[in-house]
């Protein structure tokens, strides 16, 4: 017998969990539109070689690679890849329509995206991503822009205790050459890094070592950074433009630290007098894994999950890859996932959410009432109402029970008096009464009666 539950990693949805992703889903939606950004799609499949190389090695380890087909099967080669994230698919999207874009291109995508890796709390193989991207300008306008944005999502979904920390991959560089680590080993050491909130200054000097830095110069590293506690933004300054005197001191003989800093102190600024100020955290902990970043990087945490909700940055060079002209780009990408496991944990979803498939039930007394109660249910979906009709002909009592059981807060009952009057009599299962209307005056109604419910 086939096994029943789908593979690991991946998920079924049922009705309830359906409206709390389209609950979020639309509420980040409408943020996103409110700022400008444009809707895209892009194909679950993408070229194998489109993909390679964008996520450094650990992620080329956790690409979904699709094997030949037909007479190439037999070779066990790869020449397909489920989709690993939807910013290298802007990027080809953007080479190869470039002429059909605006210079200035700002769009969300929000769709699934597939990766090989170990499932855990909040994060799975088939996972939903909401990005929103800028392209075209260099502006640090753009990141205060996007992380405004996230603070308007973040807070109209409910959130009040999220942080949004950012950094500079050039900051990170040249923190790392004043710890004395050598260029080769710096993508690796940024990997590592990357960890710190999950495994701690510990852990993260277990596994620089390994990659070949020196004790002294692992010391001196984690000396810049105070954030090391397992709660992402424990040990920030509230104030995030301490921190960054803090460390423009530590690369004031760098010019690519110093530059680093001035483009995040204007970020900072720029995000002044949107919702996000009071969220920015300066945390040069954070560096983000993909290796295609190559400015200011971001992410969203809030303080009860081990990792992120979300996070982005600038990448200058991704698009070029694919068209051999360079063209700016920065963004930030919300994770669905995680952001339902937290909103359900804590109890953030409306009540209405978990409510009925329907507002009104048609009950069904025979067989030969069907077209009458098909018409009445015709009549009340013309007011608005989502009508459910029951499709067998039963008790009145079972078919009561059966709305009661769904949460449909009405009963439409269509029998032999009311069908010769041309009336309808509506059932209000939580007052417990019942009313006859005309048939055409019962959708008003009870569209009525809903609405004063909220």
């Amino acid at each position: 017998m086939p096994r029943s539950e789908p593979a690991r990693g991946m998920r079924d949805f049922l009705p309830e969990d359906v409206r709390r992703r389209e609950y979020v889903i639309g509420k980040i939606k409408a943020v996103y539109e409110r700022y400008g950004f444009e809707p895209l799609e892009t194909p679950a499949v993408e070229n194998l070689e489109t993909l390679l190389g964008k996520y450094g090695d650990e992620g080329n380890k956790l690409i979904f690679k699709i094997l030949k087909r037909g007479e190439h099967e037999a070779t066990g080669q790869a020449d397909l890849a489920l989709r690993y994230d939807l910013t290298v698919p802007l990027a080809r999207v953007v080479a190869q329509h470039q002429a059909k874009l605006p210079r200035l291109f700002k769009r969300y995508q929000i769709q699934p995206v597939w990766r090989a890796d170990r499932p855990a709390r909040g994060r799975f193989r088939e996972f939903y991503q909401c990005d929103v991207d800028s392209l075209g300008s260099t502006s640090p306008a753009i990141e205060a822009e996007l992380c405004a944005a996230v603070a308007d999502a973040m807070t109209e979904l409910g959130f009040s205790d999220f942080v949004i920390r950012i950094n500079h991959r050039n900051l990170l560089t040249a923190l790392l050459d004043a710890a004395g680590i050598d260029a080769a080993l710096h993508g690796s050491v940024l990997v590592a890094l990357d960890k710190l909130d999950k495994v701690g200054p510990d852990g993260v000097a277990a596994e620089v070592a390994e990659r070949g830095v020196g004790s002294d110069a692992c010391t001196k590293l984690l000396s810049f950074f105070k954030a090391g506690a397992s709660e992402p933004g424990a040990g920030l300054d509230d104030d995030p433009y301490t921190e960054l005197e803090r460390l423009e001191g530590g690369v004031a003989d760098q010019e690519l630290g110093r530059a680093a800093c001035a483009n995040l102190r204007a970020i900072l600024s720029l995000t002044e007098g949107t919702r996000a100020a009071k969220r920015m955290r300066l945390d040069p902990s954070l560096a983000r894994g993909l290796s295609y970043y190559t400015g200011a990087i971001m992410e969203v945490n809030v303080a009860d999950l081990a990792g992120s909700l979300g996070g982005g940055g600038r990448y200058d060079n991704l698009v070029g890859m694919f068209s051999g002209q360079e063209i700016p780009a920065c963004g930030f990408s919300l994770g669905l996932e995680r952001i339902l496991v937290v909103m359900s944990e804590r109890g953030m979803f409306p009540p209405t959410l978990a409510s009925a498939p329907a507002d009104v039930l048609v009950a069904m007394f025979s067989a030969s009432a069907a077209a009458d109660a098909i018409r009445v249910a015709d009549q009340l979906r013309a007011s608005g109402l989502r009508v459910f009709v029951y499709p067998d002909a039963d008790k009145i009592g079972k078919q009561i029970k059966y709305a009661d059981a769904q949460h449909i807060p009405y009963v439409a009952i269509v029998g032999d008096e009311e069908i010769k009057a041309g009336t309808v009599t509506v059932k209000d299962l939580a007052a417990q009464t019942q009313q006859t209307y005309p048939q055409s005056a019962a959708g008003p109604t009870i569209a009525e009666a809903l609405t004063r419910r909220g």
